[in-house]
């Protein structure tokens, strides 16, 4: 696992490339995803109405801190570029407070890729489900 790119520094990176590097881009973030350990993957942590297998599995870290720690995701997919998908969404959200994430924009912070004119259909149909799961999870421990 390599260490995940800023989503700023990977905004202004995006802009340059061109579609077929765009997808490399995105397969590229999703072999960088912390590894989900098989016995995670569950009907429980399945994202719905995603076309490709999505799995997203929420951990606490420093629960005992003032602010009652910060969330931090696990994620996989069974098809690279949706698993790339998933690791743009949690470069907006990982390692932060349940709170932060919950006012956190996250589809603003996804606009400059303009997924839904870069990808067909199939792909990115999920990405509100994928996100709707982030802020049901982050209300649930706020």
């Amino acid at each position: 696992m390599t260490q995940l790119p800023v989503l700023a520094d990977l905004v202004e990176e995006y802009e340059f490339l061109d579609a077929d590097d765009r997808y490399r881009l995105l397969i590229d973030l999703g072999k960088a995803l912390e590894p989900m350990p098989d016995a995670l993957k569950t009907d429980a942590t399945l994202v719905r109405g995603c076309s490709a297998a999505v799995w997203v599995y929420p951990t606490v870290i420093d629960a005992g801190s003032a602010g009652g720690g910060r969330l931090h995701f696990l994620a996989d997919s069974n098809a690279a570029i949706t698993k790339g998908i998933i690791a743009l969404v949690l470069l907006t959200v990982q390692d932060q407070p349940p709170a932060a994430i919950a006012a956190t924009d996250i589809e603003g912070a996804l606009a400059p890729f303009d997924l839904r004119n870069q990808l067909s259909s199939n792909r990115t149909q999920g990405i509100p489900n994928m996100i709707a799961l982030i802020r049901e999870t982050a209300a649930r421990y706020s």
